[in-house]
């Protein structure tokens, strides 16, 4: 079995679990998936600390170095150490394992897990990795009624919970070199999407989305200072990095922002899971635009982002956004009633200048007229536009609509903008469309040599785009194939000729017939 069939196999594997646990309890899906995640997420932190220190034990000359039997007393000896290198500590008598193979004579269950998470979480209080760690079991709730009635009904949810975890045999997909931490977190978090109606867009960037999204952003580099994303959700577009570069290649980490708290733990969850060190990730909680976390470190080398279309937000009603330098420079604010204008100018002012941004857009934000347009006509003018990509529709959860790449760059070597239409570029998965990896490497080849290919792709000038009243629509630039079956007129007169010679015919044979009938009746 090749890796692409053993990697199918995890993520059924995995989500036929997910689902066999939530047929069992009176936990809807979504709501479910918190704690499917959750307990996947706290076995995985107690094995690489267990494989941690079990590795320094056998490096210092330790026998039978088995960090899951020790005594939590000689444990704490190496509390400072842990926390230091791992971000947080957990004490033998807390890990995982352990607390999974007690669970059933356990009549406390659910509070030795509520204190066991409030613990790891306090562990790193005072450390550099404080926040990186705190709140991360916030969505775990040990004690909501969803899980039962009473403490009974919980322990034994959890109790199945727990025991369905533990008892994944994951030693066939670690030996084949797969990454099965973070491919179960990753397609647990899709179908969590999948699953969550019109908000499943918000927190889940489909995964070839993103990989070509990070593709885009990388641009031929061989590395990357920092990558970030203003609006990160679960962290999905980031981690694409790693598939392009390798996190080893990303010098400084991966930056995030994220206003849903629940979402904002998932996402740094997910970099843990990805093994991403907390020291090479700064995912912080907020609104992006109304406070940005991150000012001490921008610039950078590589965004990308699926922000949230068209919602809300101040715009011209507080005065001090006008003034903002993130905004500033194009001389009007994102209308108040869509903000997918206001993320793309944060963007722009935070990339470097040698960088490159990738972002998902909703259409309207192309054509729109208002201050909409007077904002493209600023990107247009100061050639800031690279590329303008139309994906095909049906392809992200919570919505069927076709949206758009918008590809930025703050120094580019000539004035030329390259329009791709990619509408037909996917392939069908259930009821979504995707990307193939021959539709990512067929539309990022054309972005990159800017290629024209006849109802593909075309490149245009700046002026080319003024004469078109700045409208960033790709069908404006680029002539759609004629699939319409094409007539010749002279054959078909001629056919319609014939047909009504023949009809003659049969109406003079018809005549002689009646005839023929009518003297004989005589």
């Amino acid at each position: 079995m090749n890796t692409e069939e053993l990697k199918s196999e995890l993520e059924t594997l995995i989500w036929r679990t997910a689902t066999n646990l939530v047929h069992g309890g009176r936990v809807a899906p979504v709501q479910f998936m918190d704690y499917m995640l959750g307990a996947l997420f706290y076995r995985f932190i107690s094995e690489n600390i267990t494989d941690y220190c079990n590795r320094l034990m056998i490096e210092s000359g330790v026998p039978d170095a088995d960090y899951v039997n020790m005594g939590d007393d000689v444990a704490e000896n190496a509390r400072t150490q842990i926390v230091n290198a791992k971000g947080f500590f957990i004490l033998p008598s807390q890990l995982f394992i352990n607390v999974a193979n007690g669970a059933r004579s356990n009549d406390n269950l659910n509070t030795t897990l509520a204190n066991n998470f409030q613990k790891i979480e306090a562990s790193a209080i005072g450390s550099p990795s404080e926040y990186d760690v705190k709140g991360l079991f916030d969505n775990f709730n040990t004690n909501d009624k969803g899980l039962g009635a009473t403490v009974i009904e919980r322990n034994g949810m959890l109790t199945t919970l727990l025991e369905s975890v533990r008892d994944l045999n994951f030693t066939t997909y670690i030996e084949s070199g797969l990454d099965v931490f973070g491919i179960c977190y990753e397609h647990l978090i899709k179908m969590y999407a999948l699953n969550s109606g019109t908000k499943g867009g918000e927190f889940y960037t489909p995964g070839e989305v993103s990989y070509l999204l990070a593709k885009i952003a990388v641009a031929e580099r061989t590395s990357i200072n920092k990558v970030y994303d203003p609006a990160c959700g679960s962290g999905s577009l980031l981690l694409n990095f790693n598939k392009v570069l390798d996190a080893r290649n990303i010098k400084e980490g991966f930056f995030g922002q994220e206003i849903n708290v629940k979402t904002y733990n998932l996402c740094r969850m997910n970099m843990f899971l990805h093994n991403v060190n907390y020291d090479h990730f700064d995912i912080q909680n907020g609104d992006t635009l109304k406070d940005p976390k991150h000012e001490s470190e921008e610039p950078f080398d590589a965004i990308v982002s699926n922000p949230p279309y068209s919602v809300p937000w101040d715009g011209d009603s507080d005065i001090t956004l006008i003034n903002d330098p993130r905004f500033s420079p194009a001389g009007i604010l994102a209308p108040k009633s869509r903000a997918d204008f206001a993320f793309t100018m944060h963007i722009l002012s935070w990339l470097s200048t040698e960088g490159t941004a990738a972002i998902v857009e909703f259409p309207g934000v192309l054509y729109r007229g208002g201050a909409e347009k007077q904002i493209r006509q600023y990107l247009v003018t100061n050639n800031f536009v690279d590329t303008v990509i139309q994906l095909a529709p049906n392809m992200f959860f919570g919505t069927t609509i076709a949206t758009s790449i918008l590809v930025l760059k703050r120094n580019k070597k000539d004035n030329r903008i390259c329009f791709i239409d990619a509408s037909k570029e996917f392939v069908h998965e259930g009821n979504k469309n995707k990307l193939s990896p021959e539709n990512i490497n067929r539309i990022y080849e054309t972005h990159w040599n800017k290629s024209e290919v006849e109802h593909f792709s075309h490149v245009v000038t700046i002026g080319d785009v003024e004469e078109q009243n700045f409208n960033l629509n790709v069908s404006i630039y680029i002539e759609p194939e004629d699939e319409n079956e094409h007539i010749n007129i002279r054959e078909l007169n001629e056919r319609i000729a014939q047909i009504v010679n023949r009809e003659n015919e049969l109406r003079v044979e018809l005549d002689k017939i009646i005839e023929e009938i009518e003297i004989e009746d005589l």
